[in-house]
């Protein structure tokens, strides 16, 4: 079982990776995962139901007349025919609604330069965030999990995945590898992610990153 003091010994900052621009917005609502943001831009129960329980091949951009516009990442490595095959005791709509209800952090910059640099999106700009872990753990312990993978993609090795996956720290049992942990997610929202913030870059693929004034 992992400690506090533990984890953050080993991975003492996370990383998020949002969609160039989108700071403005993160520093005035929070960081919001996708059924936070539904709910913020005032979408319906029933489309809001359907867009957190469906596969999204693309990304899609909402607007609304007060907070402006926004964009929800689309989930193209995670196609609904290989989800299928490695999910265990969900099915597919149910997998994406759990994702959809967290926001996600790396917790290696190794894992961060891999999504930036990935053929979906290493020729678009990223506002990357540096956070503070042990203040994140400090703030919303209650809310936070881990996953030992990339739980929003299914390309390269299956990993089966399922009710299971992500497990509470004081629950998660950390090996010698570095690798033991790949995500960390905060349930539905970061509302002080502005002050958990140490660095804000924008950064597009293996490019230099930009230091953006907060």
């Amino acid at each position: 079982m992992a400690t506090i003091d533990q984890f953050v010994a080993r991975y003492p900052r996370l990383y998020h990776m949002a969609e160039g621009g989108s700071w403005p917005s993160i520093k005035r609502h929070g960081l919001l995962s996708t059924s936070a943001l539904l709910q913020l831009f005032g979408v319906g129960d029933a489309e809001r139901r359907r867009r957190e329980a469906e596969w999204r091949p693309e990304s899609v951009t909402i607007e609304h007349p007060e907070h402006g516009v926004a964009v929800i990442r689309d989930q193209r490595p995670m196609r609904p025919k290989a989800l299928e095959l490695v999910l265990d005791g969900m099915t597919t709509g149910e997998w994406y609604q759990l994702l959809n209800g967290k926001t996600f952090f790396w917790v290696c910059e190794r894992d961060l330069k891999k999504f930036l640099n990935a053929s979906l999106y290493k020729a678009r700009p990223h506002d990357v965030l540096t956070v503070d872990t042990r203040e994140m753990l400090r703030r919303h312990w209650d809310r936070i999990t881990l996953a030992p993978f990339n739980t929003g993609s299914t390309l390269g090795r299956r990993r089966s995945r399922g009710p299971g996956t992500f497990q509470r720290i004081e629950d998660y049992s950390l090996g010698d590898r570095h690798s033991d942990v790949v995500e960390l997610a905060v349930a539905h929202h970061v509302p002080d992610i502005a002050d958990l913030t140490m660095a804000l870059e924008q950064r597009r693929g293996s490019g230099p990153p930009v230091a953006v004034p907060m």
